[in-house]
């Protein structure tokens, strides 16, 4: 595939994309889909923010903070200028530069991506969440030179002693924290042209297992997942309120909490969040319309509704794991609204498959989002009848590039991304979720999707959260065993663990129940809210 002539200076990270035989078949116009047309120069930032004021006005509100205050388009544009300068001026950064970003979500995080995409710089946000071990690794990788760090987040990335890394701080009170050094700097900065398909941003994967990958996405991405997922399932307003608790490090937290609403020119609350009580109570006092987050933080909001004023809700997305039609069902019963389904990947950016109003079928994810495409494959990579299970595979207008890394061959296949999960495609076209492929469990030849058998569990009211996963058996070969997490008042124990098998084999086929219940206060999760299994694997084999 032939690229565009780059703006970068260091041009590593375009050295280091994947052949070009080995990306997937992009598509951006389709028939009865969105034409995605964009120029061969495009700076992901400028369109965001920039074009935005030109549009709509400087006026309009474009941050909430968790303190109440309101930043203005024209306020943000300013600092993100600034801040700008003082990359160029003060730091050296060059086009093409990785600049890590680290940090609580905040004003000044979101600032800070901008002003990285404006400089032609190569953003690579992390999680707050990770530790020193796993912020070397991501800087090896990326070979990242600068770091914009928050004050509250410095130790680990410090302790992580990353060779020839310069940190700069924000959110101090020293001369040369970053935020000090912007108040000086002139208020409009020019702007690098970059290429549409020069790498705005290395995204890597949580790392739940294995080495982490980085996925880069270029300047067009950016706008192509607001241009489909955004415009055509949320179909966002101006006034809309964006809030949500995935972070900024998480491709999904970026979408709904930067790129989604600046798209638009609407506005998003940026801050921590702690727990449900907190979401709900900041749901109500900045009247969000649009909320992003994980289905385990929608139940824990179901038993804390009374109290908080939700009306102003119009739009709730839950994605990052499988949204269990019994979350579904009782959220729509309590609120009225009808959750938004999604899956996306680190590797797509974001959302691909989904469904709004009407078009929601609780149990299923939804459809492919106009712009994209997707089938079941077989194992021999032929798509496989509707109603039969597979793995999922998907196209569109952007896809899986991983920086320097062998196991491009495994997901991409043929010009298709394979997700890893796998699904049943109904025979209506929706396409309804069975397990992660390595989640399958085998048990005296039955195939067993773990999720499944986790809805199950989650219908009894005793339950708060399920985890179910296979352990080696000489019998069987692999049996069923469930983590339980109950809700406040039950009682865990051999009576409990009775009471819930009963009620699976109410629920589902004998041989699906699990033979084993264990009980926990908490399950194990990634930074951005993802079950970790392959940790209950291990308990259970010690």
């Amino acid at each position: 595939m032939q690229l565009s002539p780059s703006a970068h200076v260091d041009t590593f990270a375009r050295d280091h994309l994947p052949p070009s035989e080995q990306w997937p078949q992009l598509v951006f116009n389709q028939s009865n889909g969105p034409q995605l047309r964009y120029p061969e120069r495009l700076n992901c930032g400028v369109e965001l923010l920039d074009r935005t004021v030109e549009r709509l006005g400087a006026a309009r509100p474009a941050v909430h903070t968790g303190a109440g205050e309101i930043w203005s388009y024209g306020r943000l544009q300013r600092q993100v200028d600034r801040i700008a300068h003082v990359l160029t001026e003060d730091l050296g950064v060059l086009p093409g530069n990785r600049v890590l970003l680290r940090g609580p979500t905040s004003p000044q995080l979101a600032a800070c991506w901008l002003a990285v995409t404006k400089t032609g710089a190569v953003a690579v946000t992390v999680l707050a969440g990770h530790r020193r071990g796993e912020l070397r690794t991501i800087c090896e990788i990326a070979r990242v030179g600068h770091a914009l760090c928050d004050v509250r987040s410095l130790d680990e990335l410090t302790a992580a002693g990353a060779p020839g890394l310069r940190v700069t701080v924000f959110g101090g009170d020293t001369a040369d924290d970053l935020l000090w050094l912007a108040k000086g700097k002139p208020e409009w900065y020019a702007p690098v042209e970059t290429a549409a398909d020069d790498v705005a941003l290395i995204a890597f994967t949580s790392g739940t297992t294995g080495r982490p990958k980085g996925c880069m996405h270029f300047h067009r991405d950016v706008l192509a997942v607001a241009d489909t997922f955004a415009a055509h399932v949320l179909r966002p307003t101006p006034d809309d309120v964006f809030a949500g608790s995935p972070p900024l490090g998480f491709t999904f937290g970026l979408g709904g909490l930067v790129i989604f609403p600046l798209r638009v020119g609407a506005s998003a609350l940026l801050e921590q969040w702690s727990g449900p009580e907190q979401m709900l109570a900041a749901i109500a006092r900045h009247r969000v319309s649009v909320l992003f987050t994980a289905p385990t933080a929608y139940r824990g909001m179901l038993g804390r509704l009374g109290g908080y004023d939700i009306s102003s809700l119009r739009r709730c997305v839950s994605a990052g794991e499988n949204l269990p039609a019994a979350t579904w069902e009782a959220w729509h019963r309590e609120t009225g609204i009808r959750l938004i389904n999604g899956i996306g990947a680190t590797e797509m950016l974001h959302i691909f498959i989904s469904a709004a109003d009407e078009a929601i079928r609780p149990g299923t994810t939804g459809v492919p989002v106009p712009g994209f495409e997707a089938r079941v494959l077989g194992p021999d990579g032929t798509p496989v009848p509707d109603g039969q299970p597979g793995l999922l595979a998907v196209r569109g207008p952007v896809g899986c590039r991983y920086l320097a890394d062998e196991r491009q061959h495994d997901y991409v296949r043929d010009g298709w991304n394979i997700t890893g999960d796998t699904y049943v495609r109904e025979p209506d076209g929706y396409f309804r979720y069975v397990a992660r492929a390595d989640d399958m469990i085998i048990s005296a030849g039955y195939n067993i999707a773990g999720p499944e058998v986790e809805e199950a569990l989650l219908r009894h009211p005793d339950v708060l959260e399920a985890a179910v996963v296979g352990r080696p058996d000489e019998q069987r070969g692999q049996i069923v065993v469930a983590h339980v997490v109950l809700r406040d008042g039950a009682t865990p124990g051999s009576e409990m663990a009775e009471t819930l098998s009963s009620f699976t084999l109410s629920e589902l086929s004998s041989y699906k129940r699990p033979r084993e219940i264990f009980f926990a206060e908490s399950l194990p999760r990634t930074p951005t809210g993802k079950l970790q299994r392959f940790r209950l694997r291990e308990v259970d084999l010690e």
